[in-house]
């Protein structure tokens, strides 16, 4: 189980590694994902460890009500956890795009 509240920076980074996880695992969001970003799937790994990336991921899991609520329940994490690590991650500030 991840933190319930996030200190910035490793609860931060932990629950973003999970949600890369859990964005990985799953045939249907893994290249929604890649479309998005831009990235290939060879690339993740190099991408990762960029400034900012880690933020984009819970990003991309936020911006879609559905998927946020089933890492949440998949991991064990409250969506708000969610939010507050992405605005503890470089790059993550509030703004994000909701998708359909």
């Amino acid at each position: 189980m991840l933190p319930k509240d996030v200190r910035p920076s490793a609860d931060a980074d932990t629950i973003a590694i999970a949600a890369l996880g859990f964005v990985a695992a799953d045939p249907v969001l893994l290249p929604r994902f890649l479309a998005l970003t831009g990235i290939e799937a060879s690339a993740i790994r190099q991408a990762a460890s960029e400034p900012g990336f880690l933020a984009g991921v819970l990003r991309f899991v936020a911006a879609h009500e559905p998927t946020l609520l089933r890492f949440a329940e998949e991991t064990g994490t409250p969506p708000q956890a969610v939010l507050r690590a992405m605005r503890a991650l470089p790059g993550g500030g509030d703004s994000y795009m909701a998708s359909t």
